[in-house]
């Protein structure tokens, strides 16, 4: 980054989750796994010989990665740096796995099978290896931002994604989102398969899943601003007084909703507190009628006070 230039919303999210702790074993592998598919690239030369490269634009990913794969795995990564005149003069990192530090990677990530003749087979296919500890999605996730995933500032707009060469990368994203109940897209940009969500409260909920907390606290401290701004306005036409005391019991509640989303998630919580979790989050200014009017199927005011109170209680417990 240019001295005196500030720093994108993005890369304060990619910077966060660099400075993570490696984690678990199995957790540290998910990580190289999704580095490794997102941006790892198999080279064969003669006599047997093979290497795994990894093209990396950001010098703290490149970072992050050698420390994961000496810490997980006790191999030995070259680094050397590249410069593209295409890009802008624009340095990148390469880190390479050679000889015997390649075939341990491949081993680990389940690449490398024998035949009933002995010989070895490389596959130049998805890297492999079990997702089923949540703890490894969150891995797996955050590797895949750190290798192929960017978010817009909250300022302008809620979009996040990751892009990625073939079918391969979507399809294991499209299984963990399901996993994890969220929503996601996916379409094809020149050449590239994208999957990424739209709704505010998805990218808060992806966020907290890979380990970005501050950068979640950062998200809806501006959606808030930028939610209670509106409601300020579309509240100067009522009555004052109750107003205002409208806004401050939402404002409450969006505080009690946001902590449950920082501390588990809302999609732990019950299809119908979760539902209204996130339309309170959307619309601070609708009343508990309004907010009843617009749940699916429609709910009583009565209802929707129940609701909002054991919200609360959760928030206090948490």
């Amino acid at each position: 980054m240019r001295t005196g230039e500030k720093q994108s919303f993005a890369a304060r999210v990619r910077e966060e989750l660099i400075r993570l702790p490696a984690g678990k074993a199995c957790c540290m592998l998910s990580e190289i796994s999704a580095l490794t598919q997102t941006s790892g690239h198999l080279a064969f030369r003669g006599g047997g010989w093979l290497s795994v490269s990894y093209r990396l634009e950001d010098a703290g990913t490149a970072r992050r990665l050698f420390q994961l794969l000496k810490k997980r795995l006790n191999v030995n990564p070259t680094l050397h740096f590249t410069q593209t005149s295409r890009l802008g003069n624009r340095r990148t990192c390469v880190l390479t796995l050679a000889g015997g530090d390649a075939r341990i990677l491949l081993d680990a990530l389940h690449m490398t099978e024998t035949d009933d003749n002995g010989q070895l087979h490389i596959r130049r296919t998805v890297p492999r290896h079990p997702m089923t500890r949540q703890c490894c999605r969150r891995a797996f996730l955050r590797g895949a931002f750190l290798g192929a995933g960017t978010v817009t500032n909250p300022e302008k707009g809620y979009h996040f994604e990751w892009k990625a060469d073939d079918e391969h990368l979507p399809r294991m994203l499209g299984r963990l989102l399901e996993k994890c109940d969220l929503p996601f897209h996916s379409y094809e940009r020149s050449g590239q398969q994208v999957v990424y969500l739209k709704g505010a409260q998805q990218i808060a909920d992806v966020l907290a899943l890979m380990g970005a907390g501050q950068s979640v606290l950062e998200m809806e401290n501006i959606r808030i601003r930028k939610q209670l701004r509106a409601a300020a306005v579309r509240a100067a036409n009522c009555d004052e007084h109750n107003g205002e005391r409208m806004l401050d019991a939402a404002q409450k509640q969006v505080e009690a909703i946001r902590q449950i989303s920082l501390k588990q998630g809302l999609f732990t919580l019950p299809p119908a507190l979760q539902e209204l979790a996130r339309l309170r989050l959307e619309h601070p200014e609708l009343s508990l009628k309004e907010l009843g009017e617009n749940l699916d199927p429609p709910v009583g005011k009565s209802g929707v006070s129940h609701r909002i109170r054991r919200l609360m209680e959760i928030a206090g417990e948490l």
